[in-house]
């Protein structure tokens, strides 16, 4: 694939770049925004291609989380991290709590990036001990607290845990689309952060 808007006159090597440079590659990354919604949106609807042995996909299943997130009041960051929260696993899903979390890391608060990074030990409380391990990683491993304990506890027990009802409403994903674009349209991550 060809990349139309190379630019000839950029560096070669960082360490020889201008300020010039980067504020026409700062420039076009700003224009390019947009993309990253797109990309969001295609790894979502990828997840409709892996079920993993649940009742419903995966992509029904962050629907569903979305959905249940949005009716409870959260605000749009929060729907936003309940949306994305399984993301990862279109890439692995061991850690696809951390994958995920870091996708959506520049554009929502730190509460909820840290309910998305740590939920998948959070959700261990409804099915660890089915695999002889820990229930209660929630209160031994990490610290009560922290601002975001109670929102990833909110989260995995009141929305994501229950998200696997193929018969519960669920908003297509068309329905959050424009929620994406808005949450995606700037970041709040500087450069170093």
């Amino acid at each position: 694939m060809a990349v139309t808007d190379a630019n000839p006159d950029s560096f070669r090597r960082m360490d020889e770049s201008t300020a010039e440079q980067w504020a026409h590659i700062g420039a076009r990354t700003f224009e390019n925004q947009g993309r990253v919604a797109d990309r969001m949106i295609m790894l979502l609807e990828s997840l409709a291609e892996i079920s993993d042995g649940f009742i419903t996909d995966q992509l029904t299943h962050c629907l569903q989380t979305a959905t249940m997130a949005e009716k409870a009041g959260a605000d749009d960051e929060m729907i936003f991290g309940a949306l994305m929260h399984d993301v990862g696993k279109a890439i692995s899903v061991p850690n696809h709590g951390a994958i995920s979390a870091e996708m959506i890391k520049p554009y929502v608060r730190d509460d909820v990036y840290k309910a998305i990074l740590n939920h998948q030990d959070f959700q261990g409380k409804h099915y660890y001990g089915h695999f002889g391990a820990p229930t209660d990683l929630r209160y031994t491993k990490y610290d009560q607290t922290e601002s975001w304990w109670p929102l990833c506890a909110e989260f995995t027990d009141d929305w994501d845990q229950q998200a696997f009802d193929p018969d519960a409403e669920t908003y297509p994903l068309e329905h959050f689309e424009p929620l994406i674009r808005k949450v995606t349209a700037t970041t709040k991550q500087a450069l170093g952060d």
